[in-house]
């Protein structure tokens, strides 16, 4: 068995790549050697990331600009980029959350549409690719999620509910995948992306204090007393998607500073 980290050889599909955690996701396993499929709704944003990720190193490198909500338009696109670059053997489910607030004032449609965008999606694309994965006798899905699965946060009552349905799909897609084959969970603290950024400014908003405050406030709860930068995500999920990660399979692991509670 080989523990190489590297990831040349392999063809790793990154959902929302254009920003954030998962653009940073896209330069590291580009570093790293694999080729990419980048995915999300802004093609000026993929393109930039794309040649980026040349720069880096990738293999080769190809973007779609795709709506996760559109299944004819995911479906299409994860023909085309088999077609372009090969078996996937790595897929990265990411995408930004819903918007904050209280549970009881959600409606059922402001469940449905990230329900769409993140479970759903990540379940087709799994379907769709998980053959080639098993012929290839390499597979990778790795889900980028939130604490909220481990302990909800408040005021993000769509968000934790969704986060958790993503996090059960995984722990039980880990019992049905076939070796070779691993799923596990990446769960950001507090990071330092244009999502968290919204948040804060939503959160400044509902409690009539000021985004410094909020952010005083989460910094209070982080033992590491900062921001997590999304590099430290891609880390852990290039460690995950290579050779040396393939013995852990249906985990939820945080990279949080501190945060949690739970153990």
């Amino acid at each position: 068995m080989s523990l190489s980290t590297s990831l040349c050889g392999r063809h790793a599909l990154i959902c929302g790549a254009s920003s954030g955690i998962g653009r940073e996701i896209a330069l590291s396993m580009a570093a790293a050697g694999a080729s990419l499929s980048l995915l999300a709704r802004n093609t000026e944003k993929l393109t930039a990331v794309a040649e980026l990720c040349r720069a880096a190193g990738a293999a080769g490198v190809a973007v779609y600009a795709v709506d996760l909500e559109d299944r004819l338009a995911l479906s299409a696109a994860a023909d085309d980029l088999i077609a372009e670059l090969g078996t996937v053997h790595v897929l990265v489910n990411n995408s930004g959350g819903p918007p904050g607030g209280p549970l009881l004032e959600a409606s059922e449609q402001d469940f449905l549409k990230p329900l769409a965008r993140h479970l759903f999606a990540a379940h087709f694309l799994v379907q769709r690719l998980v053959g080639g994965m098993k012929a290839a006798g390499y597979g990778r899905i790795l889900n980028v999620i939130s604490t909220s699965v481990k302990e909800p946060i408040a005021g993000l009552g769509v968000s934790n509910t969704v986060r958790g349905a993503m996090a059960s799909w995984a722990k039980t897609l880990s019992k049905e995948l076939p070796p070779g084959i691993t799923i596990n969970n990446l769960l950001p603290g507090f990071t330092a992306t244009d999502r968290l950024e919204s948040l804060k400014s939503t959160m400044a908003g509902r409690q009539g204090i000021s985004e410094s405050d909020v952010q005083a406030n989460w910094m209070a709860t982080v033992p590491e007393g900062r921001l997590g930068d999304p590099q430290e995500l891609a880390a852990l999920a290039c460690f995950l998607a290579s050779p040396a990660g393939a013995f852990i399979r249906g985990q939820s692991i945080a990279v949080d500073g501190g945060r949690l509670n739970s153990i």
